[in-house]
């Protein structure tokens, strides 16, 4: 077993080498400026669209829902242990890489999610699916003449079996071992608990889906966000210095046992990608389910996830870690964090040090919940690849399987899944960048003939009137 992790690592040294990581940037720095930054330039006008009406359209949710889904399948492990691994393997340095890959990131969701309604269909059963496999085949080939299906299926084979790690089994790991750290309950009872849970909730499909995360995400996020600002208050005077590891480590590389720049450059992207997922086409096959016609305008609400969830999550994650004092910085720049406290503990003892008693009992349940939400979402995203692979019938015996999966991560050790998680994360990335940038003369031409300032001044008219 020791052997197989280890080269398995070696694969994903390979995938989530400089390569891929230059992909996942370059295509978000090259839609921000094909786009003039869309992502901050119209940052407001997405909250305000998120809340309005100024959408309507045929779909199974509506366009706050998709945005809630595609958070609640990147809202979990990634912002409590992933965030501390970052730290762990690449020296707080990586966290400003994480805010690189989420800043370009938005971008990249932006179009994402524009190309997801454009090129979306209706299945057999009414829904609609849509994502990367639908913008690489439908858009690619209408665009260049050519059939590109088999690029299409190359993600949605990738995003199958990456749905069964990242999606599942991993976070099902994380909230039993959180459970029982915390409350002592074993970790078979936790994972029959959650696996019941998560079946109620996926037989009912994406409308289902999309009820329960538009309450839990909300609820979860805001809920984590307040406790950590308590402990960043109240270790106000530590902040300035905290943002000053972040930033001086970012270009020395040094980390845990010495490490290189290439280390801190490589996991801080990774871990933002596993956080916010931009770049990876998955939250594209949840915002093609939006009760929205008008792509642009869902492009705008998709291209929140990355703020959401890197920029102000796992932002919030990181800067408790580092007031805590757990990591130390060497006079020579090399960073020190006792042996027993990486991953998930890392996170849970700096928050047991900010909020004394009731810290590490916050981060055990917002794990909990990350990670069920994250399970929830990912369900969604699996069928999706499934459907597209061997259509719609296949999906009744996906579900099971997935329920076993979950009873499966939770009560055995999955170190190897983790890994396999980072190989198909890296390998749905790119065929998605790919689509992403062949395609990119039509988010250019959509987003100018949008007309956004247009809808900006008749929203404002309505406010006025109202």
């Amino acid at each position: 077993m020791q052997s197989m992790n280890e080269f398995l690592g070696q694969i994903s040294g390979y995938v989530w080498g400089p390569i891929t990581v230059a992909l996942l940037v370059g295509t978000g720095l090259f839609l921000s400026i094909l786009t003039k930054f869309i992502q901050f330039r119209k940052l407001p006008l997405s909250l305000k669209l998120l809340f309005s009406k100024e959408h309507s359209g045929d779909g199974d949710i509506t366009p706050f829902q998709a945005l809630m889904t595609s958070l609640a399948a990147t809202i979990g492990t990634g912002n409590i242990a992933g965030v501390a691994s970052a730290i762990v393997a690449g020296g707080p340095g990586a966290i400003f890489w994480m805010w690189v890959s989420a800043a370009f990131g938005g971008a990249t969701k932006y179009g994402e999610a524009l190309l997801a309604i454009k090129y979306r269909i209706t299945n057999e059963k009414g829904e609609k699916s849509g994502g990367p496999m639908f913008y690489i085949e439908r858009g690619m080939s209408e665009k260049y003449g050519k059939n590109f299906k088999w690029l299409g299926l190359t993600f949605a084979f990738f995003g199958f079996f990456a749905s069964f790690g990242i999606g599942n089994m991993v976070q099902a790991n994380s909230v039993s071992r959180a459970i029982n750290e915390s409350f002592g309950v074993n970790v078979w009872v936790s994972g029959i608990i959650m696996a019941l849970l998560v079946g109620a909730v996926i037989i009912g499909g994406i409308k289902n889906i999309g009820r329960v995360t538009d309450k839990i995400v909300p609820i979860m996020a805001i809920s984590y966000i307040i406790g950590s600002l308590v402990v960043l208050f109240m270790n106000f005077d530590l902040i300035p210095s905290a943002f000053s590891m972040i930033f001086s480590n970012a270009f020395t590389g040094k980390a845990v046992g010495g490490g290189v720049l290439g280390t801190v450059v490589r996991f801080g992207v990774a871990r933002g990608v596993f956080s916010n997922e931009a770049g990876l086409g998955s939250a594209a096959i949840a915002h093609a389910a939006s009760t929205n016609d008008k792509p642009v305008i869902q492009g705008l609400i998709g291209s929140l996830g990355s703020v959401i969830d890197t920029l102000v999550i796992c932002t919030m994650t990181a800067l408790v870690i580092l007031v805590s004092g757990i990591v130390e910085i060497g006079t020579d720049g090399a960073m020190f964090i006792e042996e027993s406290y990486r991953g998930a503990a890392l996170t849970t003892y700096a928050f047991d040090l900010g909020l004394p008693v009731v810290g590490g009992y916050m981060v055990s349940l917002g794990l909990v919940f990350f990670a069920f939400s994250t399970i929830l979402g990912w369900y969604y995203y699996g069928s999706k690849c499934l459907e597209y692979i061997l259509g719609v019938k296949a999906i009744p015996y996906y579900k099971v399987v997935w329920i076993i999966l979950c009873l499966t991560g939770a009560v055995f050790p999955i170190q190897i899944v983790w890994t396999f998680s980072d190989i198909f994360n890296g390998l749905m990335a790119i065929p998605n960048l790919i689509g992403l940038v062949a395609l990119s003369p039509v988010i250019f031409k959509m987003t100018k003939e949008f007309n956004i300032e247009r809808l900006e001044n008749k929203m404002k008219d309505k406010r006025e009137t109202a």
